[in-house]
């Protein structure tokens, strides 16, 4: 029995999609979107375009768990 490759160009790029979508519409509702680059960068995106570059500390509370490390003067992708 053969496994299914579901995981096509076009299954990639609707997952992409998707996911801009996602981002944009957080944006537009007032949310703070947290993402890597290309970089390899942990960014904060605000709704205001502000990008500023984070580090994560998850067994903090909700409050402190992301640290500013500063902001990004270049488009972070």
């Amino acid at each position: 029995m053969s496994a299914a490759n579901i995981l096509t160009e076009d299954f990639a790029q609707a997952a992409a999609a998707a996911g801009l979508r996602a981002r944009r519409n957080a944006l537009a509702a007032g949310h703070t979107v947290v993402f890597v680059d290309n970089f390899g960068r942990y960014v904060e995106e605000l709704p205001d375009g502000t990008r500023l570059e984070v580090r994560l500390h998850p067994g903090k509370k909700r409050e402190s768990h992301l640290e500013t490390l500063g902001e990004l003067s270049t488009p972070a992708t």
